[in-house]
């Protein structure tokens, strides 16, 4: 299978729901700086009473994300485009999981996605492609992340 070196632009959305997405890309920048474990802790704290959030919600936030970013849309743009996604997502007060993990087929490597309803969010990969070794769900009544 072969992966693709970049993602297609998705038009670009209203006003408003633009400049959010170039805040969240920025914050998720700054955000890709830090170390996992400071990543999970911050995104574990924002989760916090934010609504499980429905696959077309961070569909829409994914692609607003794209459609703002052309780092996002690069083959190194996972880790920036999952965090502006869940970030977003949390703007609109709702919560995808994110997830960082590995490809377990060839070529294997790090990868970053959102999850909602239990499914990737436009990844296009068959199932178990990846595996997740830290996932940020939900909250549940103070349930952690792993």
């Amino acid at each position: 299978m072969t992966v693709p070196s970049a993602l297609e632009r998705p038009p670009k959305g209203p006003l408003r729901r633009r400049a959010a997405a170039r805040l969240a890309v920025l914050l998720a920048r700054l955000v890709a700086l830090l170390p996992p474990a400071r990543i999970r802790t911050l995104l574990t704290l924002l989760s916090r009473g934010a609504s499980p959030a429905t696959y077309d919600q961070a569909k829409r936030a994914r692609d607003a994300v794209l459609a703002g970013s052309l780092a996002c849309l690069g083959p190194r743009g996972c880790l920036p485009r999952s965090l502006a996604t869940v970030l977003l997502c949390r703007m609109w007060g709702v919560w995808p999981s994110w997830c960082v993990g590995a490809r377990v087929r060839p070529p294997f490597g790090a990868h970053a996605w959102v999850e909602a309803e239990g499914r990737l969010v436009e990844e296009n990969v068959p199932d178990g492609y990846l595996a997740a070794l830290i996932t940020v769900p939900p909250r549940r009544d103070g349930a952690r992340g792993r």
